[in-house]
C-alpha cells in the first residue's frame, strides 16, 4: 500500500482554501422593519426628542412648508427626504423618513447652524427665527 505524497494534497488544499475564501460573513444587523408581503423594506430611524421642536418632529413635508415657507432645498436620497430652511442668521435641515412601509415620511431629526461659518446653533431658536420671517 502506497501512501500519497504530500505534494498531491497541495492542489486539493489550495482549492479548498480558495473556495472557503469566497464565503461571506453574515451581514451586520441594521434597524429595519420588514414591510407586508410585496412591500419595500425600510430603515426605521431614531426619532429625535428635543425640547422646542415638538411642532417639527413628526410633521409631514406639507405641514412644514405651510408653517416655515418654501424650503431652500428639497432633496431625496433613498427613503430619506431633506428639507432645508433658512432664516436671517441660521440654516435648519429637517430630515424626514417613513416610519413604516408605504407611510408618508415625517420629520425625525433636525440640525441647525449659523449661515456664516456653519457653527451649530440652538435648533429651537433657529426654528423660531425661521417661523417669524
Amino acid at each position: 500500500m502506497m501512501m500519497p505524497r504530500r505534494a498531491s494534497f497541495m492542489p486539493v488544499l489550495a482549492s479548498a482554501l480558495a473556495v472557503a475564501g469566497c464565503a461571506s460573513a453574515p451581514a451586520p444587523k441594521r434597524p429595519i422593519m420588514a414591510g407586508s408581503q410585496g412591500s419595500a423594506i425600510i430603515r426605521v430611524p431614531e426619532v429625535m426628542q428635543a425640547a422646542g421642536l415638538e411642532s417639527v418632529i413628526g410633521a409631514q413635508a406639507a405641514s412644514l412648508t405651510r408653517r416655515l415657507g418654501e424650503p431652500r432645498l428639497d432633496l431625496f436620497e433613498g427613503d430619506v427626504r431633506k428639507l432645508q430652511f433658512a432664516g436671517r442668521a441660521c440654516v435648519m435641515d429637517v430630515y424626514l423618513y417613513p416610519l413604516q412601509p408605504g407611510a408618508e415620511p415625517v420629520a425625525t431629526h433636525v440640525e441647525a447652524r449659523l449661515r456664516e461659518g456653519g457653527a451649530p446653533v440652538d435648533r429651537g431658536q433657529c426654528l423660531n427665527e425661521i417661523a417669524r420671517r
